[in-house]
């Protein structure tokens, strides 16, 4: 079913989308005399970036396969509770394909796909955004997360779901953003055995986006922002910092599955401004 949405996927190929999704300008510091990160994990930023301790213009993007993947999730979610036996009705939206079925190799490759949809999406940002700021790309990274992998775990293969999370396999890089007014972090995994090597994707929202919407005022907070020397051109009331999780608090709760590597501050956000489902 990949094939019939191929269309709007080359129209959507390097843009962002709607919800939490950002492209943000900001700085990437590696080995902050200021807040040091250490010695191990400075000598170990400058091995895996390839970056030597020092500040950095850094982009930093969040987005996913856009609407094709949501047209993917809708259909095999449809396909899986219209083959959900009549004992498990109980289960509501809760329904599964088995792998040894058609259907369910159909989702596997078609999720995989969507998964490098995803990839070649940022790529495309970054890419993009570098050549019109007239700017060098000099070290990068990249990685999935609300995906699932076929990993093997002690002496059993198993289909490993991080949703919102993200891999964290020992040395496997990844980022973990806090908010639009807070940092996000360059992390190394440790493979701690019992999270299945995983780590949060985030900082986590500590309320729905309704609620959030009766709390703040986007004018409000757009000028508070500013006062901190952050741009935001765009987004939502629902997206504010108050919504989400101290991150520094968070990544001091996972100190035994990551390593911090280096830390981006946001100066200009953008997101989409009103929240709407931005898919054509």
């Amino acid at each position: 079913m990949t094939r019939e949405h191929r269309d709007r996927a080359w129209r959507q190929l390097g843009t962002s989308g709607s919800g939490n999704h950002f492209v943000e300008f900001g700085v990437l510091t590696v080995g902050d005399e200021t807040e040091p990160f250490g010695d191990a994990q400075t000598a170990t930023a400058v091995n895996e970036l390839g970056l030597p301790p020092g500040r950095y213009v850094a982009l930093l993007s969040h987005s996913g396969s856009r609407g094709v993947g949501a047209a993917v999730c809708d259909t095999y979610s449809n396909i899986a509770r219209s083959r959900l036996p009549r004992r498990y009705a109980e289960c509501g939206r809760l329904a599964w394909l088995d792998l040894e079925t058609q259907e369910g190799q159909e989702y596997w490759q078609a999720m995989n796909l969507m998964g490098d949809y995803a990839a070649a999406n940022h790529d495309v940002i970054h890419r993009l955004v570098s050549k019109l700021a007239g700017g060098e790309v000099i070290a990068g990274v990249e990685n999935h997360h609300n995906f699932a992998w076929k990993e093997m775990h002690g002496d059993r293969e198993l289909i490993v779901h991080r949703k919102g999370a993200t891999p964290a396999g020992e040395g496997v890089l990844g980022v973990i953003p806090g908010s639009m007014g807070s940092p996000a972090y360059v992390v190394r995994g440790k493979g701690h055995p019992e999270s299945f090597a995983s780590a949060s994707h985030g900082a986590g929202r500590r309320m729905s986006r309704t609620e959030a919407k009766r709390h703040f005022t986007w004018g409000a907070v757009q000028k508070d922002l500013l006062a901190r020397g952050i741009h935001v051109i765009s987004a939502g009331s629902d997206e504010v910092p108050g919504v989400y999780k101290d991150i520094d608090e968070v990544m001091a709760q996972q100190q035994d599955l990551v390593d911090t590597l280096a830390r981006f501050d946001p100066k200009i956000v953008k997101m989409c401004g009103d929240g709407s489902r931005a898919e054509d």
